[in-house]
């Protein structure tokens, strides 16, 4: 692997890697299908602050491989040399403990910077809470008799995804913790004499096998978005993932080159809406129109109307709009607010025919 330096207008260095030959990840627009799936990763990916998505499905879904692929997707990301959580070297996190220990000298100095992809970390079920947030770093305090901060998966995660499989059989307090840090965006460890805040903002996806059980509403209801995907029914359709995987498993870079314009195309869309989303305007008939949805379908709390707003400025940022508007709540209103719907055993209609009913009465004639 070879290493090439060069110093950017900012006077920042920048240590470029070339790294070892690997095979693709799987095109995220190659992917058939699932399409509430893959609008739900986008909108958190233009608006990390939606707070994730959880994706409820069976098994070989494309639950896993929609999330590699996004990330494979985006451009590589520049990130502080050296720095453990992955800092961007423009503006370093105020709260990163490497950073704020260098930034005097990195005004007077040239800053080292280098060049990774977006990470995607994977959270196993069997993680201590140690593992997933961080603890005191043993070895240098057996060695060097000091007490250092070994950081973990949280901040391995800064500025990607934490991915959590079957997260509905993770423990209920390590499932809390990742939704607080994910939701503040700062990880704050008080353990072993240790004392630290660093920075850890991650897009959360946690995906789950509904014959498993569900999570507790409590901790589902603290997800931004909830995407359910199904195994698909059409047949045309599924001969079309076979012949794709297929196509992808005898030469995964010549099927990767194929749908490199689609790739493209899309990874330009994604820039220019996280370029236009602070510009994106929120009128109040748009807000209204979130807050009488809510309050049609008995939504507890105001999460349910913050993260239509959110969502639906993500969605007009895609599409290239200046506002969003009551159009755009409507169209994010079954991945928002399915999981906040209040279960009443009375009930017969789904969760999302509650909901597409209540767009219809309010939104629309609203």
């Amino acid at each position: 692997m070879s290493t090439t330096t060069h110093q950017n207008t900012n006077g920042i260095v920048e240590a470029e890697e070339s790294p070892p030959i690997t095979s693709p990840a799987y095109p995220f627009a190659a992917i058939v299908g699932q399409q509430e799936l893959k609008l739900a990763l986008l909108l958190c990916v233009i608006d990390p602050t939606i707070g994730g998505v959880m994706v409820m499905g069976h098994r070989g879904t494309a639950k896993s491989t929609a999330v590699r692929a996004l990330a494979a997707l985006l451009p590589p990301q520049k990130a502080v040399a050296g720095c453990p959580y992955g800092c961007d070297p423009a503006r370093p996190a105020p709260n990163c403990p490497h950073c704020s220990q260098t930034q005097r000298a990195a005004r007077n100095a040239q800053r080292a910077s280098a060049t990774r992809p977006v990470p995607v970390v994977d959270l196993p079920l069997g993680a201590t809470e140690d593992r997933v947030v961080g603890s005191l770093d043993i070895e240098r305090a057996l060695v060097d008799g000091v007490q250092s901060f070994a950081p973990g998966l949280l901040a391995r995660a800064n500025r990607g995804f934490l991915y959590i499989d079957e997260v509905n059989l993770l423990e209920d307090h390590l499932v809390d913790l990742l939704l607080d840090v994910a939701q503040s965006g700062v990880n704050v460890v008080e353990r072993e004499g240790v004392s630290v805040r660093h920075p850890a903002r991650f897009v959360l996806v946690g995906s789950g096998n509904p014959e498993e059980g569900d999570l507790r509403p409590q901790l589902l209801d603290r997800f931004g978005l909830h995407a359910r995907i199904a195994t698909i029914g059409e047949v045309a359709e599924r001969v079309e993932i076979v012949r794709r995987r297929r196509a992808f498993d005898a030469d995964p870079h010549a099927f990767a080159q194929g749908w490199e314009k689609a790739q493209q195309k899309l990874q330009r869309q994604i820039k220019a809406a996280q370029k236009r989303l602070p510009a994106v305007q929120l009128p109040d008939e748009t807000i209204f129109a979130a807050a009488r949805l809510c309050v049609a379908l008995g939504i507890d709390g105001h999460r349910g109307e913050l993260t239509l707003c959110r969502a639906a400025g993500a969605l007009a940022a895609y599409e290239g709009q200046d506002a969003a508007t009551p159009r755009h709540i409507a169209r994010v209103a079954t991945l928002a607010l399915r999981h906040r719907l209040r279960k009443n055993p009375l009930e017969t209609a789904g969760d999302d025919t509650r909901i597409e009913r209540a767009v219809a009465e309010v939104v629309t004639e609203g």
